[in-house]
């Protein structure tokens, strides 16, 4: 016996008391079985919607696509091509986890999810496997483990279009414009990691898509570098339409799911919801460590249903962006947004949109609003009011603020949230800390 001990048989009638694990650290994790179940999900539903020779000529179509902000792949390879991709980014994005033994909670959960819906209008296996090498490069480099820069190293591949533009958009030879753009991808990798967590601070955790403002900033860089030499990036308007009888069902089955996993979870109950929708959502505000699994599941589902039904109601489609979007809010309703925290500012963000020049229905007004909830740390910290006054502001941002990374960066919510969030949050602290000393003075 190893350590020179000798093992000991249990005497007649004694019982032998074997280890136990905590049933506190069961609620507290989550489990990879549903995430694998999610992504084979989305791979089952491309070969419902779509033949496979054509599903597979559209894939092929997607990975060589630029994809700037807004490519919807279900207008470049079709529906079933889009979430074939969706699918294999998510899978791939797992098993990356799974292999460095990455703990499924709340951040792994909005991480993996988030992933998901951009592959919908963004990310490909193609143009997110440098970004993800460059990170290992850092954490190598470094001596740091692997392990705790996976979730930044998915986040970062926001920026999978610079990889994509330079690859397939610039006119260079095939050869040449890969080579570009994979050395692009493996240096946005290296360093998205330390400008992620210095510029933590400018928005100070009132910002939910973090590493959007990083990217933000890597892809402004890139983008006016290439301007300067006149290699022209600009967005683009590439949208499907006329899927919403074929996709809500899914939708609204997905959620089901999550719903009834979830209320499994919790022994067919609400219990501890109330102290989920009570957090502020601030970052780091994880509800699987700190509400429990199943509950979480539920606010995910709650949360989904809540996003379907905003599309519907202003008529908007169902698309690769709004599918994103639905997503991403499903992901991080593990990690910060709740019906309190996120309503108030999906409010002030749709008076916005139906007060301006634009049509609320359109794809990138009605993803400005989704996106939106972004900032809903702020309806959780300073008032359902304060939510909806920073919801307005987020709508006049993000409609103009593209142009500055030229659609490099898909997360351009994250990147204009950061700015409102550095722009309002100081000046609620001081009317919060005002009225609280009027408060105390007060006979």
């Amino acid at each position: 016996m190893a350590g020179g001990g000798r093992s000991r048989s249990p005497r007649p009638g004694q019982s032998v008391r074997r280890p136990t694990i905590p049933v506190l650290a069961i609620r507290r994790q989550g489990d990879y079985s549903h995430l694998y179940s999610l992504c084979l999900f989305l791979i089952a539903a491309a070969f419902v919607l779509d033949h496979p020779g054509e599903i597979f000529r559209g894939l092929i179509r997607i990975q060589l696509s630029p994809s700037n902000l807004i490519t919807d792949y279900m207008a470049i390879g079709g529906l079933g091509a889009a979430f074939l991709n969706a699918g294999f980014v998510g899978l791939l994005s797992v098993l990356l986890l799974r292999r460095h033994g990455v703990k499924i909670n709340g951040a792994a959960m909005a991480a993996i999810i988030t992933v998901c819906g951009f592959a919908f209008f963004g990310k490909t296996i193609f143009n997110s496997f440098p970004i993800t090498l460059g990170a290992w490069l850092y954490a190598r480099v470094n001596k740091r483990p692997f392990k705790d820069l996976i979730l930044t190293s998915l986040y970062a591949t926001a920026l999978g279009p610079l990889v994509s533009t330079l690859s397939f958009g610039m006119g260079f030879p095939v050869w040449k414009g890969i080579m570009a753009g994979y050395l692009a991808g493996l240096l946005i990798g290296f360093i998205v990691a330390p400008l992620s967590e210095a510029f933590f601070s400018f928005h100070q955790g009132y910002n939910l898509y973090n590493t959007g403002f990083a990217a933000g900033i890597i892809g402004m860089v890139a983008t006016g570098l290439l301007r300067m030499f006149d290699l022209q990036v600009n967005t683009v308007s590439i949208l499907s339409s006329g899927n919403n009888l074929i996709l809500s069902p899914a939708i609204l089955s997905l959620c089901l799911i999550l719903l009834l996993v979830g209320l499994r979870k919790n022994k067919w109950s609400f219990l501890n919801y109330h102290r989920l929708v009570k957090r502020s959502g601030r970052l780091r505000c994880d509800f699987v460590e700190s509400c429990g699994y199943g509950v979480t599941l539920i606010n995910m589902a709650i949360m989904g249903f809540i996003s379907w039904s905003y599309i519907m109601i202003v008529g908007g489609q169902i698309n690769g962006p709004s599918l994103g979007a639905l997503f991403t809010i499903i992901g991080f309703s593990a990690y910060g947004k709740h019906l309190l925290n996120t309503v108030p500012v999906f409010m002030g963000a749709f008076l916005a949109s139906i007060l301006n020049m634009h049509d609320p229905s359109n794809t990138v007004d009605m993803i400005a609003v989704l996106f939106g909830s972004t900032l809903a740390p702020i309806s959780g910290s300073f008032g359902p009011l304060a939510g909806a006054l920073a919801g307005f502001i987020h709508v006049s941002m993000v409609l103009n603020i593209g142009y500055l990374h030229g659609g490099m960066n898909l997360y351009n919510n994250g990147f204009s949230g950061a700015f409102v969030a550095a722009f309002l949050t100081p000046l609620l602290a001081m009317v919060q800390k005002s009225l609280a000393k009027r408060k105390t003075l007060s006979p």
